[in-house]
């Protein structure tokens, strides 16, 4: 397929030096410059994986898990908070 592309100044330069290392024309250069960056635009990003630390919360001096009835009950008193 033909068609006209308008690079600018920078991105041709570097389509230049490019070819000039590889010794490859610039039409080859810009083939596979395209292939790759279009692949890498289509894959997905990954992700980094949200990482919670956990830490020890504990209960308030005098409390305990064993009656959670009465924890209820004071944790919705106002001086509690």
């Amino acid at each position: 397929m033909r068609t006209t592309l308008t690079l600018e100044t920078d991105v041709a330069a570097k389509v230049k030096r490019a070819a000039h290392r590889r010794k490859q024309p610039l039409k080859e250069v810009i083939n596979t410059a395209l292939r790759l960056g279009l692949d890498q635009m289509e894959r997905p990003v990954s992700a980094r994986p949200y990482l919670t630390r956990p830490r020890p919360l504990g209960l308030h001096d005098g409390l305990s898990y064993d009656n959670l009835a009465d924890l209820i009950v004071r944790g919705e008193t106002e001086d509690f908070r």
